[in-house]
């Protein structure tokens, strides 16, 4: 049932009656719980992936995403009653939609540059299959005016009108791994945009049967696209002072984390937790959006600027950190063995983009350092492919604890941990009790013993 010209009453009803068949590109780690959660919300849905091996996993009932709440047990059911099928056979998949769900990653280049070579590949194919009635929803965050250019991608190749024959609508996802189908459905309102006035109408309706925490308008696809991007460059910015002050208060003998806590019982402070660096798809990659965009127009974004070393700079510290705790103990790190606990770019979740750890690592290694990791969230594989030998429980002269792995922390309480030091990055361990057990301990943020 095509849903452009409706209500958002009458689009809602639409989908939890199950007379529209949503089309999603993308069943990854966003892809595949929106998926089941339009799937379970009523909706048929026809999943469009590129990995033979996932479709065909998906098509049998099998979860490929472990980690996350809720997915093992509604994919087996919809998949069995029919509501949710995958397939790699995009042409086929295309000539049945209403709606068309993009879900596919934007990644950066080096420079800054976004990669949207995946996301217009995807609008493509869509127009292929675009009838009049029909909703592109985006949902990948996006770099400002993305939205627009893909508008008018599908304006070009079909000759249809936006906004008269058919809708654009962003409607940026707002999850985290490990939780998703729950932030999807009910964690936070939805925000969604569009410059079709049509088109919003009908998109609230639709996302008003996922998300029980209501819908969030905002008057312009560059609104919403805002909306996601600057949610993150918040974050990105107050991490980035967060490990300032960490830094400062290294040198005037501060306990940074003791103060944090502290600030943020007043209700207008919220400063974020000091670390190695910033890591994964998200936080570290939508202020490269901006910055990009910004010196394409010529602005000097300062504050970002600045963000941006900070934040890069920390991995750095934390190996000069590591060169001293070995120091303190006659060792060069030539030859020394370090451990370094957490791999991923956050806990408990296996995902390596952009992970701190990894440049540790690599100055490590360069420096002549042979490296153990222990990572409780990684396949044999990625240790191989990151170049690191996977810790078996060999003693070791440093261990530097960069994700939040508590069973570590308990290790060291209890004397367990067969390291000669402890450098704490992510200001979970008590230092007197590491000491007391036997180490020479430090943490990032806080000056030495």
């Amino acid at each position: 049932m095509k849903l452009l010209g409706l209500s958002r009453e009458k689009a809602s009803e639409a989908v939890k009656n199950g007379k529209v068949v949503v089309v999603q590109f993308g069943l990854g780690k966003l892809g595949l719980p929106l998926a089941v959660a339009t799937a379970a919300a009523g909706a048929k849905v026809i999943g469009v992936d590129i990995s033979r091996e996932l479709v065909e996993m998906i098509n049998e009932g099998r979860n490929p995403l472990p980690g996350e709440p809720g997915i093992g047990d509604l994919l087996p059911r919809l998949v069995s009653e029919g509501r949710l099928m995958v397939t790699t056979d995009w042409r086929s998949a295309v000539t049945k939609g209403d709606v068309y769900v993009v879900a596919v990653p934007v990644t950066v280049e080096e420079d800054m540059r976004p990669r949207l070579g995946a996301l217009l590949d995807v609008a493509g194919k869509i127009s292929e299959g675009l009838e009049k009635g029909d909703l592109v929803m985006i949902e990948t965050t996006l770099p400002l005016g993305t939205t627009r250019r893909i508008t008018s991608l599908l304006e070009e190749k079909t000759g249809y009108r936006h906004g008269v024959d058919f809708g654009v609508v962003h409607a940026p996802e707002r999850t985290s791994s490990g939780r998703m189908l729950k932030d999807i459905t009910e964690s936070y309102p939805k925000v969604v945009g569009s410059d079709s006035p049509k088109a919003l109408e009908a998109a609230v309706g639709f996302y008003s049967a996922i998300n029980k925490r209501g819908i969030v308008e905002v008057s312009t696809s560059l609104a919403a696209e805002a909306v996601k991007v600057f949610e993150g460059v918040y974050r990105y910015v107050n991490i980035a002072l967060a490990n300032e002050l960490a830094l400062y208060a290294e040198n005037v003998g501060l306990n940074v984390w003791e103060v944090i806590e502290a600030a943020n019982t007043q209700p207008y402070c919220h400063l974020h937790r000091p670390g190695a660096g910033v890591g994964g798809h998200c936080i570290p990659v939508y202020p490269r959006f901006v910055m990009y965009d910004a010196l394409k127009r010529g602005l000097d974004l300062r504050l970002l600027n600045a963000a941006k070393a900070v934040n890069e700079h920390m991995p750095l510290h934390v190996v000069l950190m590591a060169v001293k705790a070995l120091n303190s103990i006659g060792k060069p790190v030539r030859g020394s063995r370090i451990l370094i606990v957490g791999l991923t770019y956050r806990a408990g979740v296996r995902e390596y983009y952009m992970a701190p750890s990894l440049r540790v690592l690599r100055e490590l290694k360069d420096m002549g350092a042979e490296v153990y990791g222990y990572e409780p969230a990684a396949m044999p594989e990625d240790f191989l492919k990151l170049g690191v030998e996977k810790w078996g429980g060999e003693e070791v002269d440093l261990a530097i604890i960069i994700n939040a792995y508590r069973e570590v922390v308990e290790d060291i309480y209890r004397g367990r941990l067969p390291a000669k030091t402890v450098l704490d990055a992510r200001g979970i361990v008590d230092l007197e009790r590491a000491r007391s057990s036997g180490y020479y301990a430090i943490q990032l943020g806080r000056a030495g013993p």
